[in-house]
């Protein structure tokens, strides 16, 4: 089964590095028109995914994230328009020299291949990374998790009809509907047909694929998100901006889990962010000093300080120096995204240049971690690792380079 969708991916990599840029915006059209005249078909099949997860008892930020309506899905549209928006990714001319001997040579993007994805309970991830891969000139092949694997199949069905439509190889979009630990194991083995596998969702999952894959991975991180509350910050603004990260949507990556917190600050500063926070009801856990401030708060853990939640739950810590906050963050962060809020701009450039994370922002919240945020379009994830693409993955990050070399009968 998955060496013919190999087979069907390879072929459909091929006609597609011949496709124009108005026939791969027409195919993003098209399935954005789609996805919005079968919301009702996609929200019934949705419908299954929820409720058989309920019985297998997901959490609330799972359900979330794996829930889909009419405005969700209209998103997922406007994801698809925005891509078809942008610029080709493809046959730039990135660098170009003559050299002595008359050669020119020129340096072009190009796609990458056929590019797997592997990810969890996010049925938006199947509609975004067809998006992406399309209008990078790749085929891929999803293999999503079994909690949303109706609203996948209805999703990826819609788009295949969609692009075939408008006269592109349905197999540029491909889904695993074997959703057994086996196909995503064997996922990681068609070095024969994948060029590359990119993972998306939990910590475990992406550790899996990076430690099993023989083929080549991008890695997607987790987000152990933290903001560092420093002695000269503005209490209000730190406040309403941790309230934003942390509670605003709980079930993603760039959610604030960690919150550090200068010693000088943390008997102002502890009180009204708890005040904030106790709005959504979060449970906060501090160290001892954090305690000290607010005893009602709950006892933290080392454990605590690296843990993404994705739930109602934050942790404190207590530093009594920048440096340490520096230190703290890098020993306990995924790479994901931190934020420093402060009134001293020194402070601030030290933070950001120190802080080893894909993103890093100075009084602003961790949410904007994010494709469409940082005007990419729709993104494929969040690359936590340094090797060719770091941070907000779009377009550009699903390319790679190769040379032309055009000659006048120049021999060696």
């Amino acid at each position: 089964m998955l060496t013919q969708l190999g087979k069907n991916a390879r072929a459909a990599a091929a006609k597609l590095t011949t496709a124009t840029t108005q026939q791969k915006n027409d195919a993003l059209e098209a399935i954005a028109k789609a996805l919005v005249e079968n919301a009702n078909f996609i929200i019934d099949k949705n419908n299954l995914d929820l409720e058989n997860g309920k019985r297998a008892g997901l959490n609330a930020g799972l359900l979330d994230r794996l829930m889909l309506n009419e405005e969700r899905i209209a998103g997922i549209a406007d994801g698809c328009r925005q891509v078809a928006a942008l610029d080709d990714p493809c046959g730039k001319v990135l660098d170009e020299v003559t050299r002595p001997n008359g050669l020119l040579i020129q340096k072009v993007s190009c796609p990458i291949g056929v590019i797997g994805i592997i990810y969890e309970a996010r049925p938006n991830v199947t509609a975004d990374a067809a998006a992406l891969c399309l209008k990078s000139g790749n085929a891929v092949i999803l293999r999503g998790g079994k909690e949303a694997i109706e609203s996948n199949k209805a999703i990826a069905d819609i788009m295949r009809v969609a692009i075939e439509g408008v006269g592109l190889p349905k197999d540029a979009i491909q889904l695993v509907e074997d959703t057994s630990r086996d196909s995503s194991v064997a996922l990681m083995k068609m070095n024969e047909y994948l060029d590359c596998l990119i993972p998306r969702g939990s910590a475990g999952l992406i550790r899996a694929v990076v430690e099993n894959s023989t083929v080549p991975v991008i890695e997607t991180g987790s987000g152990n998100c933290h903001i560092y509350v420093d002695e000269s910050a503005d209490v209000d603004m730190a406040a309403k901006i941790i309230f934003n990260a942390k509670t605003q949507r709980i079930s993603v990556c760039n959610a604030c889990e960690s919150l550090v917190i200068h010693s000088g600050i943390i008997d102002k500063a502890l009180p009204a962010i708890k005040a904030e926070l106790d709005k959504k009801n979060v449970l906060i856990k501090g160290d001892e000093r954090a305690r000290a401030v607010c005893p009602d708060i709950e006892e933290a853990t080392e454990a605590d300080f690296a843990t993404e939640y994705l739930d109602y739950i934050i942790s404190v810590k207590t530093v009594d120096s920048l440096d340490e906050a520096i230190e703290h963050i890098n020993a306990n962060s995924t790479g994901h995204s931190e934020a420093i809020i402060t009134e001293d701009k020194k402070n601030a450039a030290e933070f950001m240049q120190r802080i080893d994370s894909s993103s890093v922002y100075h009084n602003a919240s961790t949410r904007f971690t994010d494709g469409g945020e940082f005007g990419l379009g729709a993104e494929i994830g969040i690359s936590t690792q340094k090797l060719h693409a770091r941070g907000p993955m779009g377009l550009a990050q699903l390319t790679t380079t190769k040379y032309l070399i055009f000659g006048d009968g120049q021999i060696r």
